[in-house]
Parts: structure tokens; sequence; C-alpha cells
């Protein structure tokens, strides 16, 4: 059940601020009110949902420190991944994700750009041939999702990874990790410092 609401979350159905209703969501499940509890406080330890006394459930907003220190793991998760050599696998799910990304830009749809590059990061980390640092990037990457949702233009904020992404693929299968992984670098300073910026006026 957890897993089926940080999906959600990641995929951007659920938003920042969003009271979320056990009777609702448990009959849409299908799952008992208890069940749905148990996923909600794992979900508040994964600092993605906040329990408010006598007010119920809600989406997280996470605040600058969280966005600056998700980046220090991405750093290290992924930084750790470009240095690998690729499964087939997990460079054809890399592959499509900026695939549809890049479909997705063509039709204007924000949204399912960030979800594609969700997907592709989530990919990338699974260079690691790690079960336990998947997990730990799923959790990451859906409390990132939340923060997405701070960016007044999402184009402004996508766009650019498009073709970073595209760019990062090319230098993963040449075989280059030091460029690939200098280059990673790079690229999170640039997305961290495009949050950083979106959230400064609440700061």
């Amino acid at each position: 059940m957890a897993d089926i609401l940080r999906d959600r979350i990641s995929e951007g159905f659920f938003q920042p601020g969003q009271r979320l209703s056990e009777e609702s969501i448990s009959e849409a499940l299908g799952v008992s009110r208890n069940t749905l509890r148990e996923a909600f406080r794992l979900l508040g330890h994964e600092r993605l949902l906040d329990h408010r006394l006598n007010r119920g459930v809600f989406v997280r907003l996470p605040s600058v420190e969280d966005v600056l220190d998700l980046y220090r793991v991405r750093r290290v998760l992924e930084g750790a991944a470009v240095r690998r050599a690729p499964a087939g696998e997990a460079l054809t799910v890399i592959k499509e994700a900026v695939a549809d990304a890049e479909r997705a830009a063509a039709q204007d749809d924000w949204q399912r750009v960030g979800t594609a590059n969700i997907r592709f990061h989530q990919a990338l980390v699974s260079f690691n041939d790690s079960p336990r640092i998947d997990e730990a990037m799923r959790q990451l990457l859906a409390e990132l999702r939340l923060v997405f949702h701070v960016m007044e233009n999402p184009r402004a904020f996508h766009e650019p990874f498009v073709d970073r992404n595209r760019t990062l693929v090319g230098l993963i299968e040449s075989g280059e990790p030091d460029r690939a992984a200098a280059y990673l670098d790079d690229y999170l300073d640039h997305a961290e410092r495009l949050l950083i910026r979106a959230y400064e006026p609440n700061r």
C-alpha cells in the first residue's frame, strides 16, 4: 500500500498541502483503514506526509534544507552509478525515458516530462546493482517530486534537462565514466540552483 501511494506522489497525482482522505482512498484502493493508516505512518517517516493533530494527513512540502540534503544524497548515489558499466535493461529504460520526455516536451506536457525524468534517474541509479540503493532512490525521488511543485514555470525547470539527459546517456554509452561523472556533477548543480532560486521568495 505504501508503494502505491509513494508512486502516486512520484507521478504528481498527490500534491503538496493536499489533505488525504482515509475514506476515499481506502474505498478507491479496496483496503482497510488500518492498512491505510500503516502506509500513512511509513510515508510520514519517509518525509512525504505530515500528520497534523485533529486535522488529518497532508502531503508534505519539503523545505529548502530538504532540497540541499536531497541533492547531497543524489550526488553520492548517481555519481557512483555513472562510474559503473550500465546493465543492458537499465540502459534501455533510460533511453525510453529520454524519448518519452522529448515527446512530452514537444506536446508541452511538462508534468509528463517530470515523470519521465524521475524514471530516468531511477534507472540510472540501478547501475549500482543494489536493491537497497534502488529503494532509497525511490523514496528520494518521491520527495523530490514534491519539490518540483514550487516551480511556477515547470517548463523553465524541466526543459534544459531534456537535452542534458540525452547528453548524459551519450557519455555513458561512449564508455567515458569520468566525463559522465563530471557532467552529472554540473547537471545536479544546475538543477539544485534552479530549485533554490524557486524557494527564495519563501525563505
